[in-house]
């Protein structure tokens, strides 16, 4: 019994109110660190995966060349010079020559390409008629939210106009604010016409009180690239001192190849598509390398690098390059021995470094190893080039950020990102910057969503969603790589029992994928874990399933592995733009791509692999066959492709 009293008895209300509140406020702090580990997680999955492509997307250069040496003289499955890096892939007439593969048209040749589209008389779609008005664009920008596309006649006609427009440009365009307005930056758009519409309803639209520069790569990876770029180059047109388009990584002709631009273009003018892609080609290489606004804000869609110069900047000849991944070549000069061939290098580093590079807080410049061109630069890289050339502060873009912006060396780089849920839905945030007279960042934040934001979902439950997506990318990057990694989980386990310690598992994934991430943390989610010290490494490919009918397995792991060179190389096939490819067109890509890889490839396995993939037995195999015989399939999870119309 006793007639003590107790401890918590004894507590008066309010001291048990605090320690309630205490106990609570100390769980959500977890409870928040938790869900913002998983999130960085999930972050670092999406960025590490996206530049590992990227990378690739440099070594597809030499699988070019495999394919050019072993059929451009077979007819006209390629029809381009030999040796050139980088080949026209659609159509026999884009051929191309001199410095990194570009050529000089005539004016005459450049207005029959729209002359000789004819408009049907029962056309009751958007017009144009040139010069360009301000009611016209503004049709434009409501024809485009109806998701309509411009008439193939309207819309090369108006890329032969931006054209000359932008010949008359220099390499930098220099802005000025004024009193009474301030100028948008806008960063990465990757084709969401959704994103570009919030920026207008927020900001307004281009008019001489709302200027705006938008900081490259408008193209590739999202469903409506041909609208931002014909939307955006038409502003131009009619306010061409008030918007500035910046040169992406993406406004290159290689890059489109891959990243879906030119896909986007074929599927939505089809007969029309081999002039278009003509033409954008030629309007990329022409935009503007960077901007600057009032000789003390410097914009570039990558970076700078310790060998930046920007009267080397102003002075190159920036239309003659098409595409930034690799040096220019001249049939010419194919020893690079010439006069003149130190200069065209340097001009390319140069641009190179601009479109591609990323800043770092490690001092100095070094090669950027995740992207696998342009390079890190330091805080130090920065200030020196700010100092030598009286500026204060450099904006780029090229990287997505989670609140859609970041500063980083001491504040003197802004990155902006202005392409929301890039990686997922709710994945980030997209972003632009208002810079007025007083020279000083004001930064607006937005997210476009199909979520009704009045019952916007919990955090942890939108962190779910994005993290179970990240999941699935990286499983596919697993299975891409199954031979290489169960070659080494085996040279840890020579008795074969199926399970290897952590730390060896750990340290081969991060061998063989060359993806830094924390696996320690991933490791419930990819296998399971008999002990805590303890993985069983079969397990990671026990919850896969290839759907073909070939037995091969190995050529299928490879043949997945190159999976957006396979893309590639069918629109190469396809010369025709008719969405399909014939057996013998087939038979000649595996002995390419066998090559490639160091695969040898019999003739046989290759006319098996063929018909099982011709699956309606029309003799002939469509994009969708293709790429249905090596999908990877997850349960229920897919991984979301371009949008097709």
């Amino acid at each position: 019994m006793g007639c003590g009293i107790s401890m918590e008895s004894a507590m008066t209300k309010s001291e048990k109110a605090m320690k309630a509140a205490i106990l609570i406020q100390r769980w959500y702090r977890r409870y928040l660190a938790r869900l913002e580990a998983r999130r960085m997680c999930t972050w670092k999955i999406f960025q590490s995966i996206e530049y590992h492509n990227e990378q690739d997307q440099l070594k597809l250069h030499n699988f070019f060349i495999d394919m050019m040496d072993h059929v451009g003289d077979h007819g006209p499955i390629l029809q381009t010079q030999k040796k050139s890096p980088f080949p026209v892939l659609l159509q026999k007439d884009l051929t191309s020559g001199g410095v990194n593969g570009t050529h000089d048209e005539s004016e005459e040749d450049l207005v029959s390409d729209y002359e000789s589209i004819p408009v049907a008389p029962d056309y009751t779609g958007l017009r144009l008629d040139f010069p360009l008005t301000v009611t016209q664009v503004t049709q434009m920008v409501e024809y485009f939210q109806e998701k309509k596309a411009l008439h193939a006649r309207y819309a090369v006609q108006l890329l032969h106009e931006a054209r000359k427009r932008l010949r008359l440009m220099g390499n930098i365009t220099r802005a000025t604010t004024g009193v009474l307005h301030d100028i948008t930056i806008c960063g990465d758009l990757h084709g969401s016409l959704d994103d570009l519409f919030v920026v207008f309803y927020k900001n307004g639209l281009p008019s001489p009180e709302t200027p705006y520069v938008f900081n490259g790569d408008f193209v590739d990876r999202g469903p409506h690239s041909v609208e931002i770029a014909l939307l955006l180059l038409a502003f131009l047109l009619v306010y061409p001192n008030q918007v500035f388009l910046n040169r992406g990584n993406h406004e290159d002709y290689h890059m489109n190849l891959r990243y879906g631009f030119i896909k986007e273009i074929i599927v939505k003018y089809k007969k029309n598509a081999t002039v278009m892609v003509k033409n954008f080609r030629d309007v990329f290489s022409w935009l503007p390398l960077a901007t600057i606004i009032d000789k003390k804000i410097f914009i570039a869609h990558g970076g700078i690098s310790d060998t930046t110069d920007l009267e080397c900047l102003a002075s190159l000849e920036r239309h003659k390059f098409i595409t930034a991944l690799m040096p220019p070549t001249s049939d010419e000069d194919p020893l690079g021995i010439l006069t003149g061939r130190e200069k065209i290098d340097r001009e390319w580093r140069q641009i190179l470094d601009l479109l591609w590079s990323d800043p770092r807080g490690k001092l100095g410049c070094g090669p950027n190893t995740f992207r696998g061109g342009g390079c890190y630069f330091g805080p130090d890289v920065t200030g020196r080039f700010l100092k030598d050339n009286d500026m204060q502060l450099i904006i780029r873009s090229h990287e997505c950020k989670y609140e859609g912006y970041e500063f980083t060396h001491n504040n003197q780089v802004l990155t902006i990102f202005s392409a929301s849920n890039y990686y997922e839905e709710g994945s980030n945030r997209g972003a632009y910057v208002k810079i007025g007279a007083d020279l000083q960042p004001r930064l607006v934040q937005y997210m476009c969503t199909s979520f009704h934001m009045e019952k916007e979902m919990a955090l942890s439950q939108r962190i779910s969603i994005i993290e179970k997506a990240a999941i699935v990318y990286l499983k596919e990057e697993c299975y891409a790589n199954k031979t290489a990694l169960m070659e080494a989980f085996r040279q840890m386990d020579p008795s074969d029992e199926g399970v290897i310690t952590l730390r060896h598992w750990i340290q081969t994934m991060t061998s063989v994928l060359n993806l830094d991430l924390p696996w320690r943390a991933l490791k419930n989610q990819l296998v399971t874990t008999p002990d805590r010290d303890l993985v069983s490494y079969k397990s990671l490919f026990e919850t896969f399933a290839v759907s073909h009918r070939f037995k091969e397995t190995n050529f299928t792991e490879a043949m997945y592995r190159c999976r957006y060179e396979l893309e590639t190389i069918f629109r190469a096939m396809d010369k025709d733009n008719s969405g399909f490819i014939s057996m013998d067109e087939f038979k000649e890509s595996c002995h390419i791509l066998s090559k490639h890889i160091n695969t040898p490839l019999p003739d046989d396995v290759i006319k098996d692999m063929a018909h099982s993939m011709d699956f309606n037995h029309d003799g002939c195999i469509d994009f969708n066959e293709f790429l249905e015989a090596f999908r990877l399939v997850d349960g229920d999870l897919k991984r979301p492709g371009p949008e097709e119309t």
